[in-house]
């Protein structure tokens, strides 16, 4: 017991270090670097909290994703901050006083961790008793956000589908040259007309060694974690994330065009839509059958094997959608990005 909080809090001395040093270096690409380990200390903490769910989360997105998302936007505006940046009063007070108000909504929240919460006495203890018989999954994380959540968890993944198609639109318009300014040169290839939008070239030996020894293996493991998220931790959101971050891996490696071979941008953009059209299609099959919207029962004769049915199907289309969301971003700022970077070498 000593020692687990110990480490608790030797996390959040970790976690304050991080964030005070974001917001003091000037340099973006060291803030960039330490929001990704502030990111990874936060799975830490997730992990000893036992939500390995969100770790999983945590781990792929802001410690993975995000890192190399941040570091493709300094590759279009530079590393260094502008010098001799004004306060704005207008703004910082009105972001004080939206902060004043939600920490005083605070107070009439029930108190943390008392057993009279009304979560505590009506939602989770069905949860608990009922699941199990009316779901039969046995992660029952997977049974709230899939079966008895199931409208929350459609509404997030139409988030992700509209967070992608509108950075997308953004990312898709030309940015209008400057009187004089010469146009954006195209990407640069090597001799054998290869993008050279990766971190390695032909001769780099090691991560084009190392990137194929593991980019199976995450591979692998994002599906272990989409199709196994019944039993243990895990899920669309998960997996998606992770299947997503071992093919930026290879096109950080191996560079853009090659990426894009194995899975082009238009695969890419329809897969998004197919994520949500299997996600809505499952809960309209549910209608067509006598049920309600994303009523799983019956979709088979038996309701506990509808459920299964039902949430495996779902859980999928997150998957697809999520992956799919965070390589169109991905494809979309890598290819804004000047063949020539601009972050120290």
């Amino acid at each position: 017991m000593v020692i687990a909080q110990f480490i608790d809090i030797f996390l959040m001395f970790l976690l304050v270090a991080g964030a005070l040093t974001v917001l003091t270096v000037r340099n973006l690409f060291v803030a960039t670097m330490m929001l990704g380990i502030v990111s990874f200390v936060m799975a830490l903490v997730f992990i000893s909290l036992d939500a390995v769910d969100v770790a999983f989360t945590e781990a792929a997105v802001g410690a993975g994703i995000s890192t190399v998302l941040y570091i493709g936007t300094l590759a279009l505006v530079g590393s260094e901050e502008k010098a001799g940046i004004k306060i704005a009063p207008a703004p910082m007070a009105i972001c004080l006083a939206v902060g004043a108000v939600l920490v005083y909504a605070t107070y009439q929240m029930p108190s943390y961790g008392n057993a009279d919460n009304p979560v505590h006495t009506h939602v989770a203890p069905r949860y608990i008793q009922v699941s199990p018989t009316e779901i039969g999954v046995p992660n029952m994380v997977t049974s709230v956000l899939s079966s008895y959540r199931g409208f929350d968890t459609f509404g997030e993944t139409t988030v992700v589908f509209t967070a992608g198609i509108g950075v997308l639109l953004i990312l898709s318009q030309r940015r209008r040259r400057k009187p004089g300014e010469e146009e954006e040169k195209p990407a640069a290839r090597n001799g054998h007309g290869r993008n050279l939008l990766g971190i390695g070239s032909d001769h780099d030996l090691i991560p084009h060694v190392i990137a194929k020894l593991l980019i199976p293996f995450i591979l692998l493991f994002a599906l272990y974690v989409q199709f196994h998220g019944d039993y243990g931790p895990g899920g669309g959101f998960q997996a998606g994330v992770i299947f997503a971050a071992g093919f930026i891996l290879y096109a950080l490696i191996f560079g853009l065009q090659l990426a894009q071979r194995v899975l082009s941008q238009n695969a890419v953009l329809y897969l998004i839509a197919f994520g949500v059209l299997l996600y809505g299609g499952v809960g309209v099959v549910g209608i067509l059958l006598g049920g309600n919207f994303l009523d799983y029962n019956v979709l088979s004769s038996d309701p506990v094997s509808g459920q299964h049915l039902g949430i495996l199907l779902i859980e999928l289309g997150v998957g697809i959608t999520v992956a799919a969301a965070m390589l169109a971003i991905y494809y979309a700022f890598v290819g804004r990005a000047d063949p020539v970077s601009k972050l120290p070498d």
